[in-house]
């Protein structure tokens, strides 16, 4: 479960918002903020993403954590703070510029094919702020498809570190995004091939393995993180019986390679 909907009533009731002036915050629907809070929905990955940037929290808080009305105003007292200290504020600044990562969402894959070189419109997408220690260059794309389930489902956003194209270092068994010509591939390494040629598997068996050529990425992503709205339900026989045979696969692609 996730405390989403008790940390919007909360942080209604530190701002002194209503349903409604909530929901006009957002662009969302009155009754929506009801279902919300009451448990009957959850808000659209990119609506929570929204309301994580507009109270200065983030996502994972959000998720993850049911905060209380003393830790919430903290945080609007951490932000006065830090306007009151301006000999401070550059570097702050610089570390949370240093934890931004733009978001690339699924139906804007295609431009970003096109433009992944070009700064500006690399720094016009929508920002998040993530804790980690991944370096400056990082991106978050938004799953789309059910190829890689049961790991990633549709919908959710991967967080990911940028490998060097030009000497990539690749391990068997993790996950990558390969930004190509005309798709955002996401899979597993399974083997490294000679000729440059990777076996990359899709953790859902419906998909067969493929054999990809490293010219035809433009960018590698590995995969270091995963943020879902998804409730994880008990898992199945079946389901374990997959994911065994995925870390035998792995450990004797490993063996393999080394």
């Amino acid at each position: 479960m996730t405390y989403i909907g008790k940390n919007i009533r909360k942080i209604r009731t530190v701002k002194k918002l209503s349903q409604a002036a909530f929901a006009d915050l957002f662009g969302l629907a009155r009754p929506s903020v009801g279902a919300y809070e009451e448990g009957r929905s959850e808000p659209k990955m990119e609506t929570l993403i929204q309301i994580a940037q507009h109270f200065g929290l983030s996502v994972d808080l959000l998720l993850t954590k049911e905060l209380t009305v003393n830790e919430l105003y903290n945080f609007d007292i951490f932000q006065e703070a830090l306007k009151e200290a301006p000999v401070e504020e550059a570097a702050s600044e610089a570390d949370r510029q240093a934890l931004l990562t733009p978001l690339v969402p699924a139906r804007r894959i295609l431009e970003y094919i096109v433009n992944y070189h070009d700064k500006s419109f690399i720094d016009g997408l929508q920002p998040l702020t993530f804790p980690h220690t991944l370096g400056p260059v990082t991106r978050a794309f938004e799953i789309s498809g059910a190829d890689m389930q049961p790991t990633l489902r549709h919908q959710d956003v991967v967080l990911c570190c940028r490998v060097d194209k030009a000497v990539p270092v690749l391990h068997v068994g993790r996950l990558y995004a390969f930004v190509t010509q005309s798709w955002l591939l996401v899979r597993r390494l399974a083997e490294r091939l000679p000729n440059d040629v990777l076996k990359l598997r899709a953790d859902n068996r419906d998909y067969p393995a493929q054999d990809f050529a490293l010219s035809q990425a433009l960018e590698i992503w590995e995969i270091k993180a995963q943020f879902t709205t998804h409730l994880h339900t008990p898992t199945l026989l079946e389901d374990r019986v997959q994911v065994l045979e995925r870390q035998v696969e792995e450990l004797l692609a490993r063996i393999e390679g080394s």
